[in-house]
């Protein structure tokens, strides 16, 4: 498979409309590497530029080392999965997946050895003989990524693949392109807007935002570690509360103050914070980190009216309000709650980030990319 670099990538399109900036990524060989973030972020841009279906503007890409800026997609030795699957409607699922193979003027037996080898791996063999409006959504994306597989290509790019499947077969998918990644040691990019996705699927993500990379780094990293409230508030499901809170002393100590309720910092986030006294901040913590107590705890409670409540089984998540800001709680299901009650509870402060409200950096951490 291959390394691929990318350097100083930019794409801007006419109009001076500045689709991707400076983009700096490097994909190891074998790695699986997600690109994410909202729609119109430049992900799919970066992606369609290293397949050549996109022109570079600035910068440089690199496949195993070779400059590819001004190599045409058919001779980067890269196979790639849209998101509408891009089968030949006419032709047979072994048709398609043997029809870049026949282009390429490869021997009949070896076509038919790589498409029958890829149909197993993919568990689609007795498909084969079929048209793609005789399949359902996910043995078209296997399809989709057969033909891939059988071009033996040193990169594989994901557009989207899955955004057409419902919940259910997503998650099945998921796995298997997981599986897959393994079992053919390849080099895969993959794009998505989905951060779970992004989670459970990668070795490194790339978080994107108004066609500038936010953060690179493996996805517990990014989870524990974000560089900025958007990296925080984008990673994780459901995504992190943000409270404004002012950053006062008393007795000695500096306290969070949000208005309805006070926080005490830690140690190590108090000495950050020490530069904030009289300011206001931005006070991140994730639904799972807050703990409900059937009493008000002495230190750093937050008591708060329920609005909503989304039982999902395993969990329930709650939906609160303070007096002037919202927050989402993971409780356990056996917690009876109805609307309009009060509860409360305790941030796990160790667990808790405060962000510049100007800057929106993270605060109280010298973050790198892992």
């Amino acid at each position: 498979m291959a390394k691929v670099e990318l350097k100083g990538i930019g794409k801007v399109y006419d109009g001076n409309v500045r689709a991707v900036d400076n983009a700096n990524i490097v994909v190891e060989d074998q790695e699986f590497v997600v690109f994410v973030g909202p729609s119109g972020c430049g992900k799919s841009t970066t992606l369609r530029m290293v397949a050549g279906l996109e022109d570079i503007t600035e910068g440089e890409l690199y496949i195993d080392g070779e400059l590819m800026n001004d190599v045409p997609p058919k001779d980067r030795n890269i196979a790639m999965v849209f998101q509408n699957y891009a089968l030949y409607p006419h032709m047979s699922v072994y048709d398609n997946m043997a029809f870049g193979l026949k282009i390429r003027k490869t021997d009949k037996a070896e076509i038919e050895r790589r498409v029958n080898e890829a149909a197993r791996i993919l568990d689609i063999e007795k498909l084969l003989d079929r048209k793609p409006k005789a399949l359902s959504g996910g043995q078209r994306q296997r399809v989709a990524v057969g033909r891939a597989i059988v071009r033996n290509p040193k990169v594989f790019l994901f557009d989207e693949p899955l955004s057409n499947l419902d919940a259910k077969l997503r998650v099945q998918m998921r796995a298997e392109i997981s599986d897959l990644h393994h079992r053919l040691k390849a080099t895969m990019i993959y794009v998505t807007h989905d951060q779970i996705e992004a989670m459970t699927m990668s070795d490194k993500i790339v978080v994107m935002k108004d066609g500038k990379i936010q953060q690179i780094g493996s996805p517990l990293y990014l989870y524990n570690h974000p560089i900025n409230k958007f990296v925080a508030g984008f990673i994780g499901s459901p995504p992190m509360n943000f409270l404004t809170v002012k950053i006062v002393e008393k007795g000695g100590k500096l306290i969070a103050d949000e208005g309805s309720f006070e926080m005490t910092p830690t140690e190590d986030q108090a000495k950050t914070l020490k530069s904030y006294i009289g300011k206001e901040v931005s006070f991140g913590i994730r639904p799972e980190d807050l703990v409900y107590t059937k009493t008000p705890t002495p230190n750093n409670n937050m008591q708060m009216k329920i609005s909503v409540i989304e039982p999902l089984g395993a969990e329930t998540h709650l939906h609160l309000n303070t007096k002037t800001q919202s927050v989402i709680a993971i409780t356990a299901p056996d917690n009876k709650f109805q609307i309009g009650d009060t509860a409360n509870f305790t941030p796990q402060m160790e667990k808790a980030k405060f962000f510049d409200r100007e800057t929106d950096l993270t605060i109280c951490e010298v973050v790198k990319s892992e």
